[in-house]
């Protein structure tokens, strides 16, 4: 379909197209015009990817001096593949409808799952392949086995030899493609594809190459200033920001930088009996390497790392570290007095100002080194030349910390607590550096690149991610989803048969009677839901004590006589070995339960569509572990810097995670399924507004304070609507437009009436 939107000719790989579909590329539009950012709610299962990929390569195409690049990042592997068949798709039509193929799209992973050397692709750890890699790539080590090719990656010489310019020809590759092609051609598939992001016209890759810093100045860092970022499942992004500028240091991490001290020190003086000058040498290319990078800040040239800003990179490297010996000598220092912090009996909470007044003091240690550690580390390990650099991860780590921490005076906090909460009778002091302000992290994709997109099918209330990103959209939109014949059955069960309350509260989580009761609650739907049915908990440790009671009550047999029973562990070969068996119990028609935990790895990236996922139960509501000092820290910081309110905040997180889990149920407007939301409270209005307006739209006043047997009542009568024979038409009903009813622009503000949208523009 080719269709106009606001004067662009947009190429859409389908035959018809959804109002929202229409209306989420028309506010994307806006978006890219006005070289703003924006915030963007869909529901799933509606074309978010195809409409994303239409809109904007029609942009890039159309538009090519103002917009150059799309950079599409989203967070697991089978979600990066499903962007790239899209991106085919898309691709295919252009070639069939207008002959055009002038198009680079590709994936970028980790070395780890492109690897194709016979011995490094076996490896099962991605540090492991990462420092095989090292050692068959780096230039010193190449330069020392160029007479033994068996310590060499045949690979990445032939790449190196020959491959530097190797242009891709137009296409879309997926990780598949890039290693097919790495064999063909005899080149690396990850060095190949890391030198196709200066030319590509979509690339596609994780949140982390762009957010977190160790990882950006590697990959992104030369990306043009003409892109625009599509942040896609964006509803825990706050987190990942938070995640990737934050360290934690134990006493085992401390153990292993007190070894990397020594082999440096060992390393240090092999070099001085052998070549003095190289030392030298090393710290003249330090200091001209800072110099280059402040200025390429200075001149846009390279994405911002907020680890080492460039206000001190054109200030002189302090003395006291210019020299190997010195900063090794500084290094000790370090790792002694972070060896006397561990040394506690009680918890102690303070700010990176306080932190740096006490080391100075004890110490004699100042800020400026500090500031210094990370990029002095790695210049040392490369002069160095040592054989695996994944061998110094715990001393990098150190030096990381000590540059963030002098660094950063505000927007962090340092707890270092005597023992980890999972085992609290055990004494492992542990330290914990952690960021409180997510725009920290994605600040410099804010201000480097013209439009940064962030969106999801759970982002509500959808005010809140601009507040705690510290950005202004240029439009927030939220779309509910446009049904003929409703396939969502949302429902809120509030008490048992008994009439006794149903909750996770934490005051009755242990009522026997409670617990009966949600047994109760899945045994009833087991034996009418066909086929899949998915349960969350709100954690391991209560998942754990209700399987537990269900067995000595016997609802676990009741459970098993009608389906077949699954259960997420913290192991993840357990829980993918799990998930196996349960889709494979699925597509036999034995039918299966599944019971996982929201904020688990079977809640994030897992599509349960038709009939994996018939039914979705979450029992209780998952709010975080309150107790946690460093949620409590940022929630004080929350409301001291962006007056979000402290139980906002805790409602927020929970509602988006548990509307995460429901909505594994329905993948598309063909699929159907039930949302039951299993607790008294998430009938209050406060809980109510923080669900997408997609769930919200769906639930009328009857389903909000239902008993189990109500609950299955409107199960089997909906399952019973659902089970009639239908058209496409008849299930897309008024969601379905055609070229012919789009082609007139005077339709369109009728099209979109047809859609409910909330806006702030």
């Amino acid at each position: 379909m080719r269709l106009k939107i606001d004067g662009l000719d947009v190429y859409f790989p389908y035959n018809y197209i959804y109002p929202e579909q229409y209306s989420y590329m028309c506010h994307l539009k806006k978006c890219l015009d006005a070289k703003g950012h924006g915030v963007l709610e869909m529901p799933s299962g509606t074309g978010k990817t195809t409409s994303l990929l239409s809109l904007i390569v029609a942009y890039l195409k159309q538009h090519p001096n103002s917009l150059k690049k799309l950079i599409y990042c989203s967070r697991t592997i089978p979600e990066i593949e499903k962007v790239v068949e899209e991106l085919r798709k898309l691709h295919e039509y252009y070639i069939e409808v207008n002959n055009d193929d002038a198009l680079v799209g590709l994936c970028l992973t980790s070395r780890k799952n492109l690897c194709i050397h016979p011995i490094a692709s076996k490896e099962k750890e991605g540090k492991a392949v990462d420092g095989l890699c090292f050692s068959m790539t780096a230039s010193h080590k190449r330069q020392r086995n160029r007479d033994d090719s068996s310590k060499l990656c045949s690979f990445f010489e032939k790449f190196e030899n020959e491959g530097r310019e190797f242009v891709f020809p137009n296409g879309i590759y997926n990780i598949d493609d890039l290693k097919d092609l790495g064999r063909k051609m005899g080149y690396c598939p990850y060095f190949l594809a890391r030198g196709a992001l200066s030319y590509a016209n979509v690339i596609v890759y994780s949140y982390y190459y762009l957010l977190d810093p160790k990882i950006a100045k590697l990959v992104s860092k030369e990306l043009t200033k003409s892109s625009v970022i599509v942040f896609d499942e964006a509803h825990n992004i706050d987190n990942v920001c938070i995640e990737s500028m934050s360290v934690t240091i134990n006493k085992k991490i401390l153990q292993k930088c007190q070894s990397n001290i020594t082999t440096l020190q060992e390393e240090i003086q092999k070099i001085k009996e052998v070549d003095e000058n190289k030392l030298e040498t090393e710290y003249n290319r330090l200091v001209e390497g800072l110099r280059e990078a402040y200025i390429a800040q200075k001149t846009d040239t390279f994405l911002a790392n907020p680890i080492l800003p460039g206000d001190i990179l054109n200030e002189a490297l302090p003395g006291n570290i210019r020299k190997a010996e010195n900063f090794i000598r500084f290094l000790k220092y370090l790792l002694e007095y972070m060896k006397l912090r561990l040394r506690i009996q009680h918890v102690v909470k303070e700010s990176p100002a306080a932190f740096l007044k006490d080391i100075h003091n004890k110490m004699t240690i100042d800020r400026k080194p500090l500031r210094f550690c990370s990029e002095r580390i790695q210049s040392l390990i490369r002069t160095l030349e040592v054989n695996n650099i994944t061998d110094f991860t715990p001393l990098t780590l150190l030096c990381n910390f000590a540059t963030l921490v002098s660094t950063y005076l505000r927007g962090f906090t340092i707890i270092i607590e005597p023992f980890e909460d999972r085992t609290p009778n055990v004494p492992n002091p542990i330290l914990h550096f952690s960021c409180l302000d997510a725009s920290l992290a994605i600040k410099p994709v804010f201000e480097r690149f013209q439009s940064v997109i962030i969106t999801s099918g759970t982002l509500s209330p959808i005010e809140m991610y601009p507040k705690m990103l510290d950005f202004n959209p240029i439009v927030a939109a939220t779309f509910t989803m446009s049904l003929h014949r409703q396939c969502i059955c949302p429902l809120i069960v509030t008490k048992g048969n008994d009439q006794v309350p149903m909750t996770s509260k934490f005051e009755t989580r242990n009522d026997m009677s409670v617990i009966r009761n949600y047994g109760i609650l899945l045994v009833e739907m087991s034996a009418i839901v066909p086929d899949g049915i998915v349960c969350f908990f709100t954690s391991y440790i209560y998942m754990e004590q209700i399987i537990a009671s269900w067995y000595e009550q016997g609802i676990i047999d009741s459970i098993q006589k009608n389906k077949l029973l699954f259960i997420e562990t913290q192991d993840a070969s357990e829980t993918s070995l799990a998930l196996n068996n349960y889709v494979r119990a699925c597509e036999n028609g034995r039918g299966a339960v599944l019971l996982s935990v929201a904020r688990g790895k079977i809640s994030e990236g897992i599509d349960f569509d038709h009939h994996k996922g018939r039914c979705v139960i979450m029992f209780g509501i998952p709010f975080v572990y309150t107790q946690s000092r460093i949620l409590k820290a940022r929630l004080e910081y929350l409301c001291d810097n962006y007056q979000i309110k402290e139980s906002d905040f805790l409602t927020f997180d929970a509602m988006r995670h548990a509307a995460q889990c429901v909505g594994r149920a329905v993948r598309g407007k063909t699929d159907y399924g039930i949302m039951c939301f299993a607790d008294k409270r998430f009938a209050r209005e406060d809980k109510l507004k923080k669900l997408p307006k997609w769930i919200q739209s769906n639930m009328s006043k009857g389903v909000l304070n239902l008993s189990i047997e109500e609950s299955t009542q409107i199960t089997r009568k909906f399952l019973k609507q659902m089970a009639q024979p239908f058209s496409k038409e008849d299930q897309l009903g008024v969601s379905l437009l055609t070229y012919e009813q789009i082609k007139d622009e005077n339709n369109q503000k009728k099209i979109l009436s047809r859609v409910e949208i909330n806006v702030d523009i």
